[in-house]
């Protein structure tokens, strides 16, 4: 009797090189269709308007992830630390999957359409969903993405400061978008990568590594996730979802597929995403093409706000925006209004549309919330921001507030 040997499946990754998926369960996962509409979903949204190589996709982001996984995994058995094939699978998949739950441009959707329900929130009760199509064969998998497993570290691996997530997204956006300055040695920072009583460390040898990771990562909220311009297209893209739903809700029949048209047209609360529902029906069905598809035919409707916005996101006269340390004036709003009123004949409440104010923040690191651990030969742990020599470290805790104001230009 012949024996057929089963195909090694290799997918070559422009960031980590030939990723070797670990086994055929793992690559049934990555050929689920919830998977694979991540193929449809840019992973930085706008900020192609910014840096227009910015093309790789959510789907790219969840296997280099799970490479680095695999890699973290291979680093703790060599140091000792039983882990299972179960248990390693099981990590595999949690990250894998723990971006299934975001939609096109997943904080505008957040911020129209999809409101009041966090992206994580759908990513597990799309695993649910998945855990019965295969008969249980992934609760080890939920348990570690909610936490809820006994060994805490491998959600760390998962969800926490020094995260693979966060590791592969620095490296890959980097590459992508090409801020060098956001590059950080991933490899190294996993050979250092340690446990001690169920927490993630990293060794003391590694601390520079670590450092350079939390700068890198601040460069890159700054100089890519809040760059001013990636921030204005956000802002036009969320007035005009925010128009095209009040239009539908008015019962005004807009041009859509039947995913978006669903949440045009209804708020959608948990309720209507538990147990299979019929929001999540629409939601897995829901990517970048929705959204643009019906951008370009909106150019053409003769509502004056949403022709005039939609022209505006398809053919990249973005709103222009100023940051600012105030927010902005009345006096200044007032006048805007005014003029959008003369200009284009359009009300008040129409006029609100063309302009967008808020405050941005951020802080890259928060020892509260999920600290990093520094290990030295001795077994003592330190927090980073004690163990670090670099002043910085204080100032990445640092919560930052700037206020930004965008509108329609002139």
């Amino acid at each position: 009797m012949m024996i057929m040997e089963k195909k090694r499946k290799i997918i070559n990754d422009p960031v980590f090189g030939f990723i070797n998926i670990p086994n055929d369960f793992i690559y049934k996962i990555i050929q689920h269709p919830f998977m694979q509409r991540l193929n449809r979903i840019r992973q930085l949204g706008l900020a192609a308007f910014v840096y227009p190589g910015a093309q790789h996709t959510r789907f790219h982001h969840s296997i280099g992830a799970m490479y680095l996984m695999d890699e973290a995994l291979k680093t703790l058995k060599e140091k000792g630390h039983l882990i299972s094939k179960e248990e390693s699978d099981a990590a595999l998949v949690a990250i894998l999957l723990h971006d299934i739950g975001h939609g096109p441009f997943s904080h505008v959707l957040e911020r129209t359409l999809v409101t009041n329900i966090h992206h994580e929130t759908i990513s597990l009760l799309l695993m649910k969903q998945m855990n019965v199509e295969w008969k249980g064969k992934l609760q080890t998998a939920i348990d570690v993405f909610t936490d809820a497993y006994s060994k805490s570290f491998l959600h760390q691996l998962v969800s926490g400061q020094l995260d693979v997530d966060r590791l592969d997204y620095l490296c890959r956006d980097s590459f992508f978008t090409g801020v060098v300055e956001g590059n950080t040695s991933s490899a190294r920072i996993i050979k250092m990568l340690d446990v001690k009583n169920d927490k993630l460390v990293v060794e003391s040898k590694g601390i520079y590594s670590i450092e350079n990771f939390l700068m890198s990562r601040r460069l890159m909220y700054w100089q890519v996730y809040l760059h001013k311009t990636a921030v204005a297209a956000e802002k036009m893209m969320i007035n005009t979802l925010r128009r095209a739903r009040e239009l539908s809700l008015k019962g005004e029949q807009l041009f859509a597929s039947p995913a978006l048209s669903y949440f045009l047209c209804k708020e959608s609360t948990l309720s209507d995403f538990e147990n299979n529902g019929e929001a999540l029906h629409h939601f897995v069905n829901l990517d970048d093409n929705d959204i643009w598809t019906a951008l370009k035919v909106w150019t053409s409707h003769p509502d004056t706000v949403l022709s005039v916005l939609s022209n505006g996101m398809v053919n990249r006269k973005l709103f222009k925006i100023e940051i600012t340390e105030n927010d902005v004036d009345e006096e200044r709003v007032s006048h805007l209004v005014d003029l959008y009123m003369t200009k284009f004949g359009v009300s008040a409440h129409e006029a609100s549309y063309f302009f967008s104010s808020d405050m941005m923040t951020t802080d890259m690191y928060r020892e509260e919330d999920d600290s990093i651990g520094i290990i030295y030969k001795n077994s003592e742990v330190k927090d980073i921001s004690k163990a670090s020599d670099m002043l910085n470290i204080e100032l990445l805790s640092k919560k930052i507030q700037k206020y930004y104001f965008a509108y329609l230009r002139d």
